[in-house]
């Protein structure tokens, strides 16, 4: 057996299909490609049409299988119809990546029900609302892979974490239920926790000179992370060499988290 024909047998994602929410920018686009290149045909689910449609020129012209669907995630009607569509592009979905997430942190006293009905509507109730809909399926063939991306303020609290940190925490918390429930049927549930990255989710820190820099000191290898970092664990964690890893939050924080 050759090298490649072993590294293909444990990572390629060759006739697997993937929706990945977020994937116009950042740490989910990072994650797109990387699931694209690998071999998977992916759908990629986000609001901005001139990003989304960027994104898969992007990834067309590497010789790709790619495509958009325009979505609103922050409601429920909204997800169910992107969830429909993507599944129409490709067929139903074999892996699903939640990576569309929005980041409003007034200060606690000042944090309102429309702030927190927005926050746990796109980072908790579409992922949820999007397992509910390709989990069952995914366990009825027998293969699948649920990928949330969720944030070090799932685990503590820092720069005004508000009902940010309560959604990620709960979206762990998803994946080891989503875990249990199909699991047995070969679909396993994971996390993927960044450090501080610089992405655009991240503009109100990355404008601050001095915070990044003590952020990147937090951290054992001496930088932020980068969108890129996220595409080696994304594509172990959708392929066949991660089947005995569920129900897990992996850090992909150059060890800020331990640190």
């Amino acid at each position: 057996m050759t090298s490649q024909t072993y590294l293909s047998e444990l990572f390629s994602l060759d006739d697997r299909t993937a929706v990945v929410t977020g994937g116009s920018s950042g740490i989910g686009k990072a994650i797109a490609g990387a699931l694209a290149r690998a071999g998977a045909s992916v759908v990629i689910v986000a609001r901005k049409e001139a990003e989304l449609a960027a994104t898969v020129d992007e990834l067309t012209a590497d010789g790709c299988r790619a495509a958009w669907v325009s979505a609103d995630l922050s409601t429920r009607g909204g997800v169910r119809a992107a969830a429909e569509q993507a599944a129409g592009v490709f067929g139903e979905p074999d892996i699903l990546v939640n990576s569309a997430g929005i980041n409003l942190r007034p200060p606690m006293s000042e944090l309102g029900d429309e702030v927190w009905d927005t926050t746990m509507a796109v980072n908790l109730e579409a992922p949820h609302l999007l397992g509910q809909r390709f989990g069952p399926g995914m366990a009825e063939r027998g293969f699948g892979r649920i990928i949330h991306i969720t944030s070090q303020q799932a685990h503590r609290a820092f720069v005004q974490s508000g009902a940010y940190g309560v959604s990620k925490g709960a979206l762990e918390a998803l994946a080891r239920s989503q875990a249990e429930a199909w699991s047995p049927h070969g679909v396993t549930c994971n996390t993927l926790v960044p450090g501080f990255v610089m992405t655009p989710l991240n503009a109100r820190l990355s404008s601050d000179p001095d915070k990044v820099a003590a952020l990147a000191a937090r951290t054992m290898v001496g930088r932020n992370g980068l969108a890129e970092d996220f595409a080696g664990a994304a594509v172990f964690l959708a392929g066949r060499a991660s089947a005995y890893v569920t129900g897990q939050a992996i850090f992909v924080d150059g060890g800020f988290s331990v640190h």
